[in-house]
């Protein structure tokens, strides 16, 4: 699956995960058990999380936490995917 395949589905996703002030760390758990269950997640990065860099370098660091891959960033939000091997997908 090509990227503009990816920001075509992550178009019509809601945001289910937010980082807050306590920063990533305090989502990763959650993401990457959402990551176990859905391909693409999409973040939303709260103003007090941005104070620690830009969406890119949180988003990128957050997708390096999970071992998942950075397909966009937005404004101040981010869409993360992984591949489900269990479930009958193929690696990047």
């Amino acid at each position: 699956m090509v990227d503009e395949d990816l920001r075509a589905q992550a178009h019509d996703l809601d945001v289910t995960v937010w980082v807050g002030k306590k920063g990533i760390d305090a989502v990763v758990e959650e993401l990457d058990g959402q990551l176990s269950n859905e391909n693409l997640v999409k973040i939303k990065f709260l103003r007090a999380a941005r104070s620690a860099g830009s969406t890119e370098e949180l988003a990128t660091e957050l997708a390096d936490s999970v071992s998942a891959t950075l397909v966009e960033t937005r404004g101040n939000t981010g869409v993360l995917h992984r591949w489900r091997l269990a479930h009958g997908g193929s690696p990047d």
